[in-house]
């Protein structure tokens, strides 16, 4: 099994591991299916003939892993959610990412997971076993450190395959434009908005009082799964929210019988004290306005596809890839607007 390094003594002594590599294949593993507030649990990086498991939740400073990093090009798999978990903990990356899901799309490959791409290039078929297990809980099991190893042991010899792959294809300027673009979006901190979070799958089926009492249960869910750091699906399910929400607002029986003691208070509680709301506090419904198509905004649209879609033929490329249906309709209705902020590689495959 390979050994976590969890104290500042053990990260010193591999740190001179990295110093002769320019590109280091990183990973993460998070506990967002075990906690309410995610967390950082491990670190996968790998260097030629060693692999290394490093642990956040251990009281060492990572600032000398870091800073050891510092200026090296990150090898990573799908890099928005790691670059996002890193940030939390004080490492934000500055130098260039090859991001390989972003490479082996641009090069064509329509199974471009990391278990697909190690599966195609070294025939090993990686355990699923472990994608939903407890990476907070410590020790680390043999089979999960091994899922951990993995998720970085292939980066460095998969990443050199598809950049010989986007030369020969001479779209080695798009992946740097694509990769710059995912660096700049993970450093972007997304606000959720108040009167849109509570509105989960299902919700748009209740009206009026529903939707109030759907509203508190959403919020009480919220506070109960804060106060035991656990997911609110620990709680109650959100279609069971929705539910709950409608029968009550026909005045029906609910029960649950999961529900003790003061948790099972503050549940009723917040269903009466939303079904008291007068009807000018109940949830207003929210209809962003999207005004129709002009005739001509119609045809640039159907000419903008007709474009995009021959050249994903030609390119053997998903055409999403080049732009969206929702930026092609924005391209037709602002089209200066939306060239300026898709990547002058979309642009010149578009004409725009």
């Amino acid at each position: 099994m390979q050994p976590l390094i969890d104290t500042a003594d053990a990260l010193h002594a591999v740190l001179p591991l990295f110093a002769p590599h320019s590109r280091i294949p990183i990973d993460t593993e998070a506990d967002s299916l075990h906690c309410y507030f995610e967390k950082l649990c491990l670190i996968q990086i790998s260097v030629p003939d060693q692999d290394l498991l490093i642990d956040p939740l251990a009281e060492f400073s990572l600032q000398p892993l870091f800073d050891s990093l510092a200026g090296k090009e990150l090898i990573i798999h799908g890099a928005d959610y790691d670059l996002r978990l890193l940030r939390r903990v004080g490492f934000v990356v500055t130098a260039p990412v090859f991001d390989t899901m972003i490479a082996a799309r641009l090069c064509g490959i329509e199974e471009f997971s990391l278990a697909a791409l190690i599966k195609r290039y070294f025939d090993v078929q990686l355990t699923k076993g472990s994608q939903k297990a407890n990476w907070a809980r410590r020790p680390l099991s043999p089979q999960m450190a091994d899922y951990a190893v993995k998720d970085t042991h292939y980066l460095l010899e998969i990443a050199s395959i598809l950049e010989t792959e986007l030369t020969r294809l001479d779209r080695v300027e798009w992946f740097r434009q694509s990769c710059g673009k995912a660096v700049a979006s993970s450093a972007i901190i997304k606000e959720r908005d108040p009167e849109e979070v509570w509105r989960i799958t299902g919700s748009k089926d209740l009206k009026d009082r529903a939707s109030a009492i759907l509203r508190a249960l959403w919020h009480w869910r919220e506070e109960e799964a804060k106060a035991i750091d656990r997911p609110t699906f620990h709680i109650l399910h959100s279609e069971q929210l929705v539910d709950a929400a409608g029968r009550f607002d026909r005045e029906q029986e609910v029960d649950f019988p999961q529900l003790h003691g003061a948790r099972r208070r503050r549940f009723y509680e917040a269903v009466e004290q939303a079904k008291a709301l007068p009807e000018d506090q109940w949830p207003k419904i929210i209809r962003k306005p999207r005004p129709r198509p002009t005739r001509g905004e119609e045809e640039r649209f159907k000419s903008f596809k007709v474009k995009r879609d021959t050249a994903a033929t030609e390119l053997k490329l998903d055409p999403s890839l080049i732009a969206p249906k929702s930026m092609l309709e924005n391209l037709a209705a602002n089209p200066e607007e939306t060239a300026a902020r898709m990547l002058p590689w979309q642009r010149a495959t578009l004409g725009v």
